[in-house]
């Protein structure tokens, strides 16, 4: 399965780092674009220019990490799309150009979902494609979650939650999973 990772999904670190933790692991292949990249690091910005040039190194850490993945923008695609904010109409370009099956984004509004099915394509929120992952692939996906929850933890120097890392992520229907899953076990 191929999916555009919208910038929305990679601003968040530890979302980024679970979606790319499951590319890595070979459970979906990332479409991504040197605009969708730069619209991550200028979000940033907000955060000051520290985390805003860390950023761009993890861009360029993607982008060595995933060079398949990078689509070049499609100026050509653009000019006969139309969606409700003209400003995410390069994402659904790159989709198309990258022949990927999703846009994984929290912005439903601006990519309705029947202008996305004419183009083949579905919309996915990050919570549902990781639970669907997930899904098919607990093992996989469970080592991704405790490698980014045990690297949250030591960055952050001390214990955080599993429940509350994914809450703060937006991710309750895969905490709701995994802490089923992992209580199953015990």
């Amino acid at each position: 399965m191929k999916a555009v990772l919208d910038a929305c999904v990679i601003y968040p670190t530890v979302l980024r780092e679970i979606l790319m933790g499951c590319a890595a692991a070979g459970l979906f292949e990332p479409v991504l674009s040197d605009r969708i990249l730069r619209e991550w690091t200028r979000a940033t910005a907000k955060l000051g220019p520290v985390a805003q040039a860390m950023a761009e190194g993890e861009a360029v850490l993607l982008r060595a990490a995933f060079p398949r993945a990078i689509v070049r923008e499609q100026p050509n695609i653009e000019t006969r799309l139309a969606l409700p904010d003209a400003n995410d109409v390069h994402v659904l370009a790159i989709a198309i150009a990258g022949h990927a099956d999703c846009i994984v984004t929290f912005n439903a509004q601006d990519f309705p979902r029947h202008l996305l099915a004419e183009e083949g394509l579905e919309r996915r929120d990050p919570d549902g494609f990781l639970w669907e992952l997930w899904s098919h692939h607990p093992g996989e996906v469970g080592r991704v979650v405790e490698h980014v929850h045990a690297t949250a933890c030591r960055l952050s120097g001390q214990e955080i939650t599993l429940k509350s890392l994914l809450k703060r992520a937006q991710l309750n229907r895969l905490s709701k999973a995994l802490l089923a899953d992992h209580s199953g076990r015990t």
